[in-house]
Formats: structure tokens, sequence, C-alpha cells
């Protein structure tokens, strides 16, 4: 386990190197994984390269975690060879990613519908590298085909060091409420640590689902975009409730700024996927989306600039928001 025991979720298209720094930089975030990697790109001499590409890490984030996604234990197994030979200090398995893309080719959730396979994926890469390996898993298929507490049982039995629970199953997608009792179901089946994931979005809700399960620690994803300083928050480094706005548009500021220091794609690309991450920041005043209309036109950092820097009123993100006149929030 880490500390604080709060996890910044492995988030496609979101979760890259720029995003997972600035929840670092404002604080109270543990520990961080990278976005799913295809285990098959990496195997695969062919596409190895555009993969690794996708491998932004740096020592100097730990604790992270490196999520592959797959659903061949050999192929697994060499993906996580590879990645541990870049860097990896952690393996975390993908068993809880939902999208059509990825559970056609039997990975993510789908190898929830056969803990058989899924043990054997498990047990592969356990076998084929010498550092802590984690798995992130939903309730299940459905409703009707839940199968978190068996494959946690026999994760645990095969060594994997910790497992993080979405409490929804993956035919409900983002969709509906997290039943949390799956994940009370999986700390008594287990010895391990479980994390504990799905509805938490501020500090009462991660200590509610603590009490209610057991669980050892909480996993924030959806709810950490456009607003990174959650983790900060839990932690009593910011104050609770919405920022100033110059704080959130500085916030922002800092977000592209180090997405151009460290994306490995080219401006182009990179701006493309920044868009949508910078117009969750909510930088309009109510009512209107004029801010957010150009953030999501942007074509370069350059111009994302622009429109951030009068925003933030000269205030460094580093400066604690419950500094500022209340004149400035929305």
């Amino acid at each position: 386990m880490v500390t604080p025991a709060t996890y910044l979720a492995p988030m496609a298209g979101q979760s890259n190197r720029a995003f997972r720094e600035l929840c670092r930089e404002l604080g109270g975030v543990g520990m961080v994984c990278t976005e799913l990697i295809s285990s098959t790109a990496l195997e695969n001499r062919g596409s190895r390269k555009r993969a690794l590409a996708w491998f932004d890490f740096d020592a100097s984030e730990g604790p992270l975690a490196v999520q592959l996604f797959g659903a061949q234990p050999e192929i697994m197994a060499e993906a996580a060879r590879i990645v541990v030979d870049c860097g990896a200090p952690i393996v975390d398995i993908n068993m809880g990613c939902w999208v059509p893309k990825v559970v056609k080719k039997g990975g993510g959730a789908a190898l929830l519908g056969d803990c058989g396979q899924a043990t054997a994926v498990v047990e592969a890469v356990l076998q084929a590298v010498d550092v802590p390996v984690t798995v992130k898993v939903r309730s299940g298929i459905s409703a009707h085909q839940l199968t978190a507490v068996p494959f946690a049982r026999a994760a645990a039995a095969a060594g994997v060091s910790a497992i993080t629970v979405h409490a929804r199953t993956a035919e409900q997608g983002f969709s509906g409420l997290a039943d949390w009792s799956i994940i009370s179901r999986v700390c008594q089946a287990v010895a391990i640590p479980v994390i504990g994931n799905g509805d938490l979005t501020n500090l009462q809700e991660a200590r509610q689902m603590q009490r209610e399960t057991g669980c050892q620690g909480w996993m924030v994803g959806r709810a950490a975009l456009g607003n990174p300083w959650l983790f900060a928050q839990w932690a009593g480094l910011v104050p609770a409730g919405t920022p100033p706005l110059p704080f959130r548009a500085a916030v922002a500021w800092r977000h592209l700024q180090l997405t151009e220091r460290f994306t490995p794609l080219p401006e182009k690309v990179a701006v493309r996927e920044l868009r949508g991450q910078l117009s969750r920041y909510r930088l309009d005043e109510p009512g209107e989306t004029r801010v957010r209309d150009r953030l999501v036109h942007i074509e370069s950092f350059a111009q994302g600039q622009e429109i951030l820097g009068p925003l933030a009123q000269n205030l460094s993100w580093k400066e604690q928001p419950g500094s500022h006149s209340k004149n400035n929030e929305t």
C-alpha cells in the first residue's frame, strides 16, 4: 500500500504523464497509473515503437504502475517483460475496460467471463517479472454474472499484490450507480489490499466507502478530470469546494505547459487530445460557453496560452485558492 492511499486511475486519452505530473504537483495523490497499453502491440516488433510512445514513464513519478491489457497469457507475459525492462516499477493488468474495441479481442473486462483464462493471464505475468503485479477489475460481466469475488480469490492465491474493484459491471459501462457491496465481498474474500473505485467525488464519499466495505484505498478516475486538485482537497492542501476561477485557469495553464513539455506526440495530435481536457475546467461564467468553445478549437499550445493567460490573472498555479477574493469565484 502507498501513503496516502489515493490512486489516480488509468484512463485512455487522459492519464498521460502531463496529467499525472499535474496531480502530483497539486498534492495528495499516492500513486498514479499510465494509460492502458496493448500487450499485442508491444509484443509485435512492427508496432512496438508506436506502442512504447505511450509509455511516458519517468523514474521520478513513482509510485507508478504501467497498465497492460490483453487476453493471451504468453503475450501478456512478454509485454510485462518489455515494460519492466523500460523501468516500470509495478505492472497492472486491466480487467476492467468495457469498451468494444478492447472487449471484442478478449481483453479488459471480457476476461471476467472466464476466470480460468483470467487467472492464467495473471500467473503468466507473475512468472515473467519480478516487480509487484496488481489487477483492476469490474464487478463482473453483468448483474447475472458477478465474478469479481472468485477471480479475486484466484488472483490473490497466485500472488498479486493488490486488486482494484470498480463496483460496476462491464454491461453498465459508466452508467447507473456503483454497487459498493461487491467491494465489501472482495475485501472479505482476500487478505491482499483492495482499492475501491466507483462514484467517489469527495472525501466524505471516500470515507463512507471505507466504512461500508473495509477497502484499504481509493481509486479516482473521471472525477479528477478538470478537477485534479481533488486529491489535494482530500489531503487538506486545498480548501474544499470549487476553487476560484483564476486558480482553475492557472491549473489548466499548467496542464497545457506540462503537456507541451512531456508529450511524445506531434503538437497537432497532442493539442487535439488536450482540447477535451482543458474544456473540463469550467472556465466560463455560469450559463456561458465562450471560453470552452474557444478551447475545443485550439490548434496550438500558443493559442491555448492566449486564452488561459488572461483568465489566470497572473496567479501562480501553486498559490492556494483560499487566499483570493470570493469575487473571483463562479
